[in-house]
């Protein structure tokens, strides 16, 4: 079983674990002695997982409607939260349907977790996130983080990566033809455009991994203020510089 050395062993939950990062951080937790629990939070089956029955036994799936969570979540206690919710407009049929997987259900999860006593919440948001962008995709992403902000958990850590590069369940035309042109020029994408280069879901869900072990780790004395979490903010080329730094 793979570990990150150094990490006190945790549990966790993870919400999104269909999607591209969601299921590369499951099977990666699912072989990781330093993860103890695994809560899956799904909408749906999320399919058949080859792993052995030793690290089968710590997973525990959880099929709900997302709008009644804190129901289906009711006796269950982590220490940490994964976020990996997301969608597209074109997926989610709406603005308004988009705003509540990629708004309301992260936000609900990080309170649920402040209130049942998670200390620490991570979330994938978008590069480019800010409650000022021009682009509706951006400044939802960007309205998420400000309210993370205010939730008094020990610490919130958000991830920013560019372009995703992976397997997905569906098929998206604009990733698929971005992901074509970022891989043929991203040897040139040096310097400020570093940050730029496509990035694998399991090198995100690896950086993520590390992040969590950072964060069981640290002590609480970085918070912004009383009541507020210790803010940390990954962008693309930091979160492939930490998934460089482990294997499996």
């Amino acid at each position: 079983m793979d570990n990150i050395a150094g990490t006190s062993t945790y549990s966790c939950l993870i919400a999104g674990a269909t999607g591209l990062v969601g299921s590369a951080l499951l099977e990666q937790l699912l072989n990781d002695q330093a993860c103890h629990s695994i809560t899956v939070l799904a909408r749906r089956p999320i399919g058949r997982i080859e792993v052995e029955p030793e690290a089968r036994s710590k997973l525990h799936v959880i099929i709900a409607d997302f709008d009644r969570m804190w129901e289906a979540l009711d006796d269950v206690t982590v220490d940490l939260v994964y976020c990996t919710l997301g969608t597209t407009i074109k997926t989610a049929g709406s603005q308004e349907e988009f705003r509540k997987v990629d708004y309301d259900y992260p936000l609900a999860l990080a309170e649920w977790g402040q209130h049942t006593g998670a200390r620490h919440f991570l979330v994938i948001t978008a590069m480019g996130a800010s409650s000022s962008s021009a682009f509706f995709y951006n400044r939802v992403k960007g309205e998420l983080e400000e309210q993370l902000a205010l939730i008094p958990l020990e610490s919130v850590r958000i991830f920013r990566p560019s372009l995703l590069l992976g397997p997905r369940q569906s098929f998206r035309l604009g990733e698929t033809i971005g992901a074509a042109v970022s891989k043929a020029v991203q040897w040139g994408m040096v310097g400020s455009l570093r940050p730029y280069r496509p990035i694998a879901g399991e090198a995100v869900a690896k950086a993520m991994r590390i992040a969590a072990k950072q964060a069981m780790t640290e002590q609480a004395w970085d918070r912004q203020a009383e009541g507020q979490p210790s803010i940390h903010t990954y962008s693309s080329d930091r979160i492939a510089e930490m998934a460089a730094q482990i294997t499996g």
